[in-house]
């Protein structure tokens, strides 16, 4: 059940602003009775409420009565009151992130092989956004599909502004699409493509017929493979992430083979 507490005020605090309102204008002595805050505390309660405007004084009775503010008009004051204080919170959280971003730094892939895997649609998109969001020289991304990597929806759209956040970093971003994948994309992604990517210098888009299978090669040392479903090969299963720099070496090869043969672009 919603409570006065909820949007910020104290136990007492409540209730006070109850007893006010019930009770018209009052006495300290007589909400103290009204409420059951105790006298003692009763004055810097009244203080509170005044300061978080809830309540209004009338300082020339004596002795000095209390008024509890329409509750329309406090509620939206304690709302915008506590979205202000998110809104704080959010900017401290944001400079924090700012500083940690610069003192952590993740060490040097490893030389043996290391493997993780994410299971079902939403966590095989947060591994490959993750990974994205990791490179630091180059990107290499194969879609034969709008259920693999690139998705259509909202999955498309974050990995097309990883993609552009990458570029932004100074990556190097290959995607080979499949002939029939940039049709199927959202309008949203193509605009982005047109407006903010196509004509980045580290940007390049190629599409070729009869692709197979969807993976990015992430700085030339791991790889994040789709699983397709064995139920229905439309949808994704699974991803895994593969850091070998080896394996990762093989897939660049066969991704330059392709890259030769395949077409510039053209929506």
């Amino acid at each position: 059940m919603a409570d006065l507490r909820d949007l910020g005020l104290s136990e007492y605090e409540s209730r006070a602003y109850r007893a006010l309102l019930d009770a018209g204008p009052a006495t300290a002595k007589e909400l103290s009775d009204a409420s059951g805050v105790p006298m003692g505390r009763v004055y810097d309660v009244l203080n509170s409420l005044e300061r978080h405007r809830l309540a209004r004084s009338q300082a020339a009775s004596r002795p000095k009565k209390y008024l509890a503010v329409e509750p329309d008009a406090a509620l939206d004051r304690l709302l915008e009151e506590k979205k202000r204080e998110l809104d704080e919170q959010a900017e401290q959280y944001e400079t924090v992130v700012d500083e940690l971003s610069t003192e952590l730094e993740a060490g040097d892939p490893p030389d043996e092989q290391f493997w993780t895997a994410a299971l079902g649609p939403e966590d095989t998109a947060d591994l490959l956004l993750e990974r994205l969001s990791a490179a630091d020289e180059r990107v290499v991304m194969i879609a034969a599909a709008p259920a693999s990597g690139l998705d259509i929806g909202a999955v498309g759209e974050s990995i097309t502004e990883e993609l552009e956040a990458a570029l932004e970093r100074g990556v190097d971003v290959s995607l080979l699409l499949s002939e029939e994948l940039p049709a199927q994309l959202p309008e949203s992604v193509g605009q982005r493509y047109f407006d903010r990517m196509a004509d980045h210098p580290n940007f390049t888009v190629r599409t070729a017929p009869g692709l197979r299978g969807t993976f990015t090669l992430v700085d030339d040392a791991e790889v994040c493979m789709e699983v397709p479903s064995p139920v229905d090969p439309d949808e994704s299963f699974a991803m895994i992430d593969l850091k070998d720099p080896e394996f990762a070496g093989d897939v660049r090869r066969a991704f330059r083979e392709r890259w030769e043969e395949a077409a510039p672009l053209g929506l």
